[in-house]
């Protein structure tokens, strides 16, 4: 479970530079939110998905 718990720090990282990217590009573009929006949601989803996939190896692991 500490491999686990090591492996989140990747998942979280991304998360964060996902929104920050799309914070940073809807303040230079407003127009583009909706375009954006759809865009951060799909990489959200992708970046959880490891930390979904890493919980259940550890799980499998044990």
């Amino acid at each position: 479970m500490l491999g686990y718990g090591v492996a989140t720090i990747g998942p979280a990282i991304a998360v964060g530079l996902i929104f920050a990217a799309y914070i940073n590009g809807v303040a230079r573009q407003p127009e583009a939110q909706s375009r954006l929006q759809s865009i951060a949601i799909l990489g959200f989803a992708l970046a959880e998905a490891l930390a979904i996939i890493g919980i259940a190896l550890a799980f499998a692991i044990q």
